[in-house]
């Protein structure tokens, strides 16, 4: 909607922008101007200067620069025209409609949302009284605090089909503005019970509330949860002027600011998950009863471009997940896609904090897929591969699917992704190697060193003599990497574990994954991760030094020496982390991808077979080992 000129300057006169970043930011002053902590950036000392006279705030340390407007965009996921409301509220002042009709409705509207945000006040005090006490019991046992209630403005309906029309009427508001707003059903003939007709009911009775809220966090509607056996346990509000379900999200007000910005964003099944996620830290929203609709999946693109679906790892879960893979796939557009997690089965995201701890749902985030992951995944286990003709009706599945992808670029990609797992499954396994750990593969490495051999004649008295090392990290020391013997390989990966611990945090989880062939090499692999998962601040001299007085003395110093390393400076203690991070991933991909791929086809097969949790954990976790792998080849390839 377009704005008379004068509008903005004004609100930007009424309204300086020190008192609205004043609202978010400590301010001290420094003469006529401010300085803050800049929230754009890991701020240490104050680098945001404000300055009113101007109109505008600017960051010296990472060039932030805006007005009143921007800063609200930018810092709390506003739109433009959001932003316009709230510094106009701030100011006093009213947005200028577009005609008298769309005034007549902005002011209906208007008038409904203070109907019902006066009944929300109403049923937030009725949770306090002696009427309420079952429902504030429910959630006290549930583990929510004084500030969650009061944050999500948690209320009580009382069991009384009268109670809230009693309660406004005092007010002086109409039952037929109640039921507009759908706070009040008025039974009709349509109804089934012509003796009912004309009669009014409270739409929310014997129910804990939970406010749904547009995402500015004004009240448009309730959802109620019925203590003990009633039915329906869960009960939205009517679609009204106000109100419709398939558009909104709960939770998204008290999400939004945390969401825009972490970047992260998890799309939970119901009320409660919601809560409980947002109470222990994590931004959180929910559909209301629905599948998720297009409408929701923009609205939930506006705050992250990846939000990450948390379902229930049952049946129904697993179809509410897929139903959303669906949804979105027409939509996906460069950067904007949807990770999915799968909870524990018969556990939802409260038990997981309850029962074991925040750190629980922070790494299953860390175990989140891709949407080409997960539908390549749902496709494959519901339908059995086990037959040249179910192949090959697998295959067309996938290719139509593919199809559905509107953005060409987007399509391109998924075609190009799709194609490759075909070919991985097509592709009969190697009986002589698994990934490159076949003994056979020694041997042929061995006649490297001979003259003519991959080496040329690098032979010292008839021993295999190594290339002359080359620069820390250099793409031609990591290349070299390919032509060293598997067993080799392996050291090399060791070793750049050991001189790098801190590459335990992102691909360690790919070393728990990796069997090495040999026995000691793979019992030094565990070894190190036992270590670090019991002291993981160890720095490199500590990780040595805690091996070797586990008797591992003599291996880690050959594993470590100059001639070990001499084709791999990555792996040195020298080398820069980004170096060693490259050389690393690189390695992996060459050296683990083949045999991991292989487990996951074994996983998925399995879970094809018995769809069990054990099965269905790991083949995420074989998924999410992949991506690792994979996101950080790409890394290295784009550097």
């Amino acid at each position: 909607m377009s704005l008379p000129p004068h509008f903005l300057d004004e609100l930007r006169d009424r309204v300086t922008v020190s008192s609205v970043i004043g609202r978010k930011l400590k301010l001290e002053r420094k003469g006529r101007e401010f300085l803050s902590l800049c929230p754009f950036h890991n701020d240490s000392k104050p680098s945001l200067s404000i300055v009113d006279d101007k109109g505008f705030y600017h960051c010296f340390a990472c060039g932030a620069h805006g007005d009143v407007f921007k800063f609200l965009m930018e810092n709390e996921g506003l739109k433009f025209m959001e932003a316009v409301e709230q510094v106009a509220a701030l100011a006093g002042m009213e947005v200028p409609k577009a005609s008298p009709e769309e005034q007549q409705r902005a002011e209906r509207r208007r008038s409904l949302q203070e109907v019902v945000d006066l009944a929300c006040r109403w049923y937030e005090r009725q949770l306090h009284t002696s009427a309420g006490e079952a429902g504030l019991r429910y959630l006290r046992d549930r583990g929510l605090t004084d500030e969650t209630l009061k944050t999500f403005r948690l209320g009580w309906a009382p069991d009384d089909r009268k109670a809230l029309q009693r309660a406004m009427k005092a007010e002086g508001v109409e039952t037929d503005i109640l039921v507009e707003a759908g706070l009040v059903k008025r039974y009709d003939a349509r109804d089934g019970d012509g003796e009912r007709a004309g009669e009014t009911v409270d739409y929310m009775r014997g129910r804990v509330l939970f406010p749904i809220t547009d995402r500015r966090g004004k009240v448009i509607a309730f959802g109620g949860r019925v203590l003990g056996d009633g039915q329906p346990k869960y009960l939205n509000s009517p679609d009204t002027p106000l109100f419709h379900k398939g558009r909104v999200l709960y939770g998204l007000a008290q999400a939004r600011e945390a969401a825009h910005k972490s970047g992260e964003l998890l799309v939970a099944e119901g009320y409660m998950d919601v809560i409980a996620l947002a109470q222990a830290g994590f931004p959180a929203v929910a559909p209301l009863g629905t599948a998720l609709t297009e409408d929701q999946i923009a609205e939930l693109w506006r705050l992250t471009p990846e939000p990450i679906l948390c379902f229930d790892g049952d049946t129904a879960g697993q179809r509410a997940a897929r139903r959303a893979c669906d949804r979105a796939l027409p939509l996906l557009k460069p950067g904007h896609s949807l990770r999915f997690i799968t909870l524990p089965k018969g556990q939802d995201p409260d038990d997981l904090i309850k029962r074991e701890s925040r750190k629980a749902v922070r790494d299953l985030i860390g175990t989140a897929i891709g949407l080409a992951e997960f539908l390549w995944a749902s496709e494959y286990v519901s339908n059995p591969t086990d037959t040249p003709e179910r192949r090959a009706a697998f295959f067309k599945r996938m290719r139509d699917l593919v199809r559905e992808v509107a953005d060409q670029t987007v399509q391109t990609a998924y075609r190009d992704d799709v194609e490759a797992r075909i070919d991985a499954l097509r592709r009969p396994k190697d009986s002589g190697q698994r990934g490159g750990f076949g003994r056979g593969s020694d041997r042929e490495a061995n006649r490297g060193g001979r003259p003519g051999g991959r080496f040329g004649d690098r032979t010292r008295g008839g021993r295999w003599a190594p290339p002359p090392p080359e620069p820390v990290g250099s793409r031609t020391a990591r290349a070299r990497v390919e032509a060293v013997l598997p067993r080799r390989q392996q050291q090399v990966i060791l070793a750049t574990f050991v001189h790098h611990p801190g590459l335990l945090d992102e691909l360690g989880e790919v070393l728990a994954t990796l069997a090495l062939n040999d026995p000691f090499l793979d019992k030094l692999r565990r070894q190190i991760l036992e270590i670090n998962a019991e002291d993981p601040g160890l720095d490199a001299d500590g990780l040595r030094d805690h091996l070797k007085t586990l008797g591992y003395s003599e291996t880690v110093d050959g594993l470590l020496s100059d001639d070990a390393l001499q084709h791999a400076g990555f792996a040195r203690k020298e080398a820069a982390h980004i170096d060693a991070r490259q050389g690393l991933a690189e390695l992996l991909g060459r050296f683990a991808t083949p045999l991991l791929r292989e487990q996951l086809l074994d996983a998925q097969r399995e879970y094809g077979q018995t769809f069990s949790d054990a099965s269905w954990r790991r083949m995420l976790s074989l998924q999410s080992t992949l991506q690792a792998i994979i996101s950080a080849s790409a890394l290295e390839d784009a550097g």
